[in-house]
């Protein structure tokens, strides 16, 4: 379910639903290197400033998670693994500090790890969480959710030229709508909400940010916007937000993933579905026959619809 990485020793690493890690050569010799000691790694693996390659799973680990009254689950794990297949637990998530972690972390640079939980945290049952984790297995909460600061995180974060760190939510925010908001969080854990969406600009924020050349950070959100099917926004450092485009359906709909930036400096991203009039969200026939569009967004909100998948 996560992507793949491509390592130093120039092999691609990825994993499996139910918790393996493989290698496969660029010419498709393939590798089972061992278990991740828990399942459903949902986030791709990233390769530490060590060489080893890290990554969590959503499920597993030796503390058990309420998400709701009656049903518990396993809290996941973060987990690192050596090229050769060493595998080694460095924490099991718990109540306080997260569950179900669906994000690839990132190294900062202080050398430590830093993530995001969608559920659980210090509030039962929990909004989520941001998380620390150093490379020997010290896991921290640096922050629980409580609604108004944000709720359900499913994006990992980013670094920012300013050594902060900047991530999203997919709920909750300062105003009724409950839409979602962007965050700074230092690596000390002093979270600042930036903003929260309140509909017209967005709802949903599923993705990771990035930081382009500009400075600035760019996203997309997967609901709402001036026709109700997401947008693609622009974020100051200091939090001025401003809406790029506004997706209408024959240029996209619902855009979950996030962006990168060409060496053109335009960015790029992708729609769960439109640019076919075939494929409205909901006709289960039409995501699995590959309608979805492709779409480039320039800095300045002017999109072009590539060719439809």
């Amino acid at each position: 379910m996560g992507g793949l990485i491509q390592a130093s020793d120039g092999n691609l690493y990825g994993t499996t639903e139910l918790g393996t890690v493989f290698k496969i050569t660029l010419s498709g010799t393939l590798t089972t290197l061992g278990g991740t000691g828990g399942q459903y790694p949902l986030a791709g693996l990233i390769q530490g400033k060590d060489g080893n390659l890290y990554g969590t799973t959503s499920r597993g680990g030796a503390n058990t998670c309420t998400l709701r009254p009656g049903y518990r689950v396993s809290c996941g794990t973060v987990f690192k693994i050596t090229t050769a297949g060493t595998v080694t637990t460095l924490a099991s998530f718990g109540q306080a500090t997260g569950c179900e972690v669906s994000a690839p972390l990132i190294q900062a640079t202080d050398g430590n790890f830093y993530g995001t939980t969608p559920e659980c945290g210090g509030t039962y049952p929990g909004l989520g969480t941001i998380f620390k984790v150093t490379p020997t297995g010290t896991l921290t909460a640096l922050h629980s959710f409580a609604g108004a600061d944000g709720e359900k995180s499913f994006a990992g974060l980013v670094q920012g030229k300013d050594g902060s760190l900047y991530g999203t939510t997919s709920f909750g925010g300062g105003n009724s709508a409950y839409s979602g908001t962007v965050f700074k969080i230092t690596l000390g854990g002093t979270l600042t909400t930036l903003h929260s969406f309140d509909g017209t600009d967005g709802s949903g924020a599923d993705a990771a940010l990035i930081q382009a050349t500009d400075g600035n950070f760019y996203g997309t959100t997967s609901g709402f916007g001036s026709n109700n099917l997401g947008t693609v926004f622009k974020i100051t450092p200091s939090g001025a937000l401003t809406v790029l485009h506004s997706f209408d359906g024959a240029d996209g709909q619902l855009s979950y993933a996030p962006l990168i930036e060409g060496s053109n400096s335009d960015l790029y991203g992708t729609t769960e579905f439109g640019a076919n009039s075939a494929c409205a969200e909901g006709e289960g026939w039409a995501q699995s026959s590959g309608c979805p569009g492709i779409w480039l967004p320039s800095k300045h909100g002017q999109p072009r619809t590539l060719p439809s998948i």
